[in-house]
């Protein structure tokens, strides 16, 4: 029997304006215990020896699974609009490098 109030089921989130426009990150790193897992969004920038960690995410494991699901399927439905992402195949083992001290830009 469908709901005859589908406003019940809506969920309303709000975002907040310092959040709004996002934080760029390169770098994920992911640990675990039995009870969650801990994801540190980082940014590392080219000759600045030091990152940091522009957001930490702590989820339960059926929520990493979910989230992990999730990924998947936008992964599919961007490649089926956009066509393939690239993948290192030269490399498949790659390691982000610890002292990525690239060049420093000039303006």
């Amino acid at each position: 029997m469908k709901n005859p109030n589908p406003e019940e089921n809506q969920l309303n989130i709000e975002l907040p304006e310092e959040l709004a426009e996002g934080s760029y990150v390169n770098l994920a790193l992911i640990a675990h215990s039995p009870s969650e897992f801990v994801m540190d969004f980082i940014r590392i920038l080219p000759g600045i020896p030091k990152g940091k960690v522009k957001s930490r995410i702590v989820m339960t494991p059926d929520h990493a699974q979910r989230l992990l699901m999730a990924l998947q399927e936008n992964i599919q439905r961007y490649e089926e609009a956009f066509g393939p992402i690239a993948k290192d195949l030269d490399n498949p083992g790659f390691q982000f490098p610890m002292n990525y001290n690239g060049p420093i830009g000039e303006a």
